[in-house]
């Protein structure tokens, strides 16, 4: 992973890792030590005890020496080290159990060598290396499982550190968080008047945890900071990789994946991106022409306000913790998928009616003051309406193997629905109300002597076990129906 750090900030890093006293349970100096299985043990100790001891990194050193903290250079080339055909860098980070950031780091001390690797702090479960768990007993090595009250802190602290809270980027001089980060946006979307003076503009950043004084001076841009104010996400990965986390938009020739028509990337943070990111969706979206009081206009292929709640919550509800890949937002000829990392925390079949969960609470909070997204709860409701209102096909919640996925489709008559769009669309309870045969018959557009086809439906919806008829006994006209679920507490997650 290539070094973004110059090397007057590799230096000063150098002699204040050196003037420890000790080798902590974070930090490791070596001199020629090269042996990949041990260095894929150190991160995996390394990263746990980051972790344990509330560190924004841990560093493992090559050319300094173990004791007196000598600088004696190394031979240690890790751009060409390889364990059997493939790079080190590449079989560490796929033995490294879950996948996490790590970097490589080189500068010159006067005429010595040294080598960084930079290691990230575990953030949701320990780091394992081939299975196993490691930990740092003071200045050894050991397996994290041979020290139960280790094990047992680590994971209170994953309990208590949410990924808002963890740092981004650290020891920021007080220019450069005016520079990275696009503060008037927090101030505009608050509609709060933007403070005159660099400390009143910090101190309201502080506030907010988007920013934290740090202990070796300067300031700490929290990953709450950098997600939502980020001028470019790619300028705050010093410790995760926050630049994969940008929303990528693709539009697609007709209905598969085969040819891409654009693609864009929209690498600033979620809050000052949102608005330009929705316009863009929308210019994309095939319009159709309707024609309303004789005049002809295009109608989008669904509401504006189903693509800002979907979008919104792909970017506030993802898992962070899932490297290498971020939000998108994919464009076909009769559909828009929306995906984000991370396996629904709720049954997909009960988003419209179970209480909201978020992973990520800081920042869902915030992208409600910033009025980006809905009330709690509101978001989904909205969106489910609004498609009914457009007699849409019913949207389709799904998890898809790590990864939570909603599908908007675009117009489609009745006759040419499968039998699973017909069946979600039975569902009327966003509102609170039963369907019936009235309902369903509004729902899809059908004249009043299509009462067959709507009892029809609705026999097909009862049968695959969608719904349940509230009384049995009432007229098969009259009958009203109720989501699967009703009546019961609980649900699988």
């Amino acid at each position: 992973m290539v070094s973004t750090r110059d090397s007057e900030y590799l230096v000063g890093l150098v002699h204040e890792l050196r003037s420890l006293p000790n080798e902590t349970e974070w930090v490791e100096f070596k001199h020629n030590f090269k042996h990949n299985e041990e260095i894929g043990e150190y991160i995996s100790a390394l990263s746990n005890g980051a972790a344990l001891h509330g560190k924004p990194a841990a560093y493992l050193v090559w050319g300094i020496e173990d004791g007196t903290h000598t600088i004696v250079g190394t031979n240690f080339v890790p751009a060409v080290a390889k364990q059997g055909n493939e790079s080190l860098e590449n079989w560490l980070s796929h033995t490294l159990i879950p996948r996490m950031d790590f970097r490589f780091h080189e500068c010159w001390i006067e005429s010595d060598r040294v080598v960084i690797l930079e290691i990230s702090p575990a953030s949701h479960r320990p780091v394992a290396f081939n299975s196993d768990e490691f930990i740092r007993v003071g200045s050894a090595k050991k397996k994290l499982k041979e020290h139960p009250e280790k094990e047992q802190a680590l994971w209170r602290v994953f309990d208590r550190v949410s990924f808002e809270e963890g740092i981004a980027v650290e020891r920021m001089s007080d220019a450069e968080v005016i520079r990275d980060l696009d503060y008037p946006v927090y101030f505009d979307l608050l509609t709060l008047p933007s403070p005159e003076t660099n400390a009143s503009i910090l101190d309201s950043l502080q506030s907010e945890r988007l920013i934290s004084s740090c202990d070796a001076g300067g300031w700490n841009v929290t990953n709450l900071g950098a997600v939502l104010l980020a001028k470019n996400l790619s300028d705050f990965d010093q410790f995760r990789r926050l630049g994969r986390k940008a929303l990528r938009v693709i539009q697609y020739e007709g209905l598969g994946r085969i040819s891409t028509k654009r693609e864009q990337e929209f690498a600033e943070g979620y809050a000052v991106g949102f608005q330009r990111i929705v316009e863009y969706i929308m210019t994309l979206l095939p319009a159709n022409e309707v024609i309303q009081e004789s005049l002809r206009r295009s109608v989008p292929m669904v509401p504006d306000i189903a693509v800002r709640e979907l979008v919104a919550n792909a970017l506030i509800h993802q898992d962070f913790n899932v490297t290498g890949t971020g939000p998108i937002v994919e464009i076909f000829d009769d559909r828009i998928e929306i995906t984000n990392p991370g396996r629904p925390l709720v049954n997909p079949d009960r988003f419209v009616d179970y209480p909201p969960t978020s992973r990520n609470e800081a920042l869902a909070s915030l992208m409600r003051r910033f009025n980006i997204c809905e009330e709690r709860g509101s978001g989904i409701d909205k969106v489910v309406n609004a498609v009914e209102l457009f007699q849409l096909p019913a949207p389709l919640f799904e998890a898809r193997g790590e990864s939570t996925v909603t599908v908007l489709f675009a117009p489609k008559p009745l006759t040419a629905m499968d039998k699973s769009e017909r069946i979600r669309a039975c569902l009327r309870w966003v509102m609170n109300l039963p369907t019936n045969n009235t309902s369903l018959r509004a729902r899809f557009g059908l004249p009043d002597e299509r009462v067959d086809t709507a009892s029809r439906l609705l026999r097909e919806a009862v049968d695959s076990g969608w719904v349940k008829v509230r009384d049995p006994d009432a007229g098969s006209r009259n009958r009203e129906y109720l989501p699967f679920w009703t009546g019961t507490l609980e649900v699988d997650i």
